[in-house]
């Protein structure tokens, strides 16, 4: 056998051992769809509509909305969510989609949870939910805008007067962080200051627990003040485009700076005058609503009680949608009556916490970080000042002495 003929057959034994090792490697055809993948038998066809017929309470539960308000819901949005069907299958119903949205911030389980449940395949489910999300947004965007003259923020003015006893305040700021899983090749952009990796959401916040403006998406690694001084909110303050009422100011915590239009209480590394402290009493007192709005917020829509695994740019839009339902279930009168706020027993001078801050987990959401300190503006002292003389005059209520003993 010639040298030629050896190569020739050398090279013939190396293919048919190539051919042989990709053969074994070559997985099975994949089969299109599961066979027990038949949404026709899941929850959507069955649980939830004995849920509607038999139960209304449980179905408010399932979904965090009654069955009319789900109905409301589903024709605003299911021309923005509906497919067409092919000639491989048919398409998810707006119906279904709907369902799974809400039950997926109702309660944040798995793709593979809600798979289970309705029968819709986890990839088709991480597929739709990002538009539904902009579709509730947008669905319920009349709920959640800025009021557009001074005669709808006069109504929140008055709201924060008469129930709160705090005058010429348009609404109450602060900011949260919002847990995620770590998103691949961001470095430290999303790791905050607890040790954890998060988004950050500032709103502020009207007498009646209703969202008026949320801001979301800055990096958690983003210090208190940082988060602040990006914000379209302060821009569009500074700017003097909201058309405010004059002197109106909105209250902040000890991680805000000190501004004509943004109050904080008094220092409490510094010793306090009984002016002074009554000051901060009335202060937080009517800024807590904001607190309690997040409270409510994560009580309904358990997917906020735990790091959410999803793409920040999913996640915000998660926050929109869950923030505007929050406000339209609010606004429309509809309330569940599981989740309470915090109320004050004026008589013994006690906040009695609402039960939202009592379940466990309920604390969904991280506060920014300490105070920086800062120089303030004078006029931003000597406004505050007047807001204490304030309290201790003209202003005064019985029953604030006795909470600041």
């Amino acid at each position: 056998m010639s040298t030629t003929e050896v190569t020739y057959a050398i090279i013939n034994v190396i293919s048919e051992i190539i051919k042989l090792r990709q053969t074994k490697k070559k997985k099975q055809k994949r089969i299109w769809i599961k066979p027990w993948i038949r949404n026709a038998l899941g929850a959507s066809s069955t649980l939830t509509r004995e849920l509607a017929s038999e139960d209304p309470d449980s179905y408010c539960n399932f979904f965090r909305i009654n069955e009319d308000m789900f109905n409301i819901l589903l024709k605003k949005v299911e021309n923005k969510i509906m497919k067409c069907d092919t000639i491989m299958r048919n398409a998810l119903s707006p119906k279904l989609k709907l369902e799974i949205t809400l039950r997926y911030l109702a309660t944040g389980d798995s793709y593979k949870s809600l798979q289970y449940l309705y029968r819709v395949s986890a990839s088709s489910i991480c597929s739709f939910l990002p538009p539904v999300f902009d579709a509730i947004y947008e669905g319920l965007i009349e709920y959640i805008q800025v009021p557009k003259n001074e005669n709808e923020w006069n109504k929140i003015i008055n709201g924060f007067n008469l129930l709160w006893n705090f005058p010429n305040c348009f609404g109450a700021i602060d900011g949260k962080h919002i847990m995620i899983q770590c998103p691949p090749n961001t470095g430290s952009n999303y790791y905050n200051y607890k040790g954890s990796f998060s988004i950050v959401l500032l709103a502020l916040v009207d007498h009646s627990y209703n969202f008026v403006c949320i801001d979301i998406g800055n990096y958690g690694s983003n210090s208190d003040g940082g988060i602040f001084e990006k914000s379209k909110l302060k821009k569009a303050l500074e700017e003097n485009v909201l058309k405010l009422p004059d002197g109106a100011v909105m209250l902040g915590d000890e991680a805000f700076p000190l501004k004509t239009y943004l109050m904080k209480p008094y220092a409490r590394r510094n010793i306090l005058s009984r002016k002074e402290k009554i000051y901060n009493y009335r202060h937080c007192r009517a800024r807590r609503i904001v607190e309690n709005s997040f409270g409510i917020l994560a009580n309904r829509f358990r997917i906020f009680r735990k790091p959410i695994p999803l793409a920040p740019e999913t996640v915000v839009k998660l926050v929109k949608a869950a923030c505007s339902l929050h406000n339209w279930i609010r606004k429309s009168g509809f309330s569940q009556h599981s989740i309470s706020v915090d109320i004050e027993d004026l008589e013994l001078g006690r906040l009695i916490p609402g039960s939202w801050r009592n379940e466990e987990g309920s604390s969904g959401f991280r506060g920014l970080g300490p105070p920086t300190q800062r120089n303030p503006l004078t006029e931003a002292r000597k406004k505050r000042d007047s807001f204490a003389e304030y309290f201790v005059g003209e202003g005064e209520v019985s029953w604030q002495h006795r909470m600041i003993e």
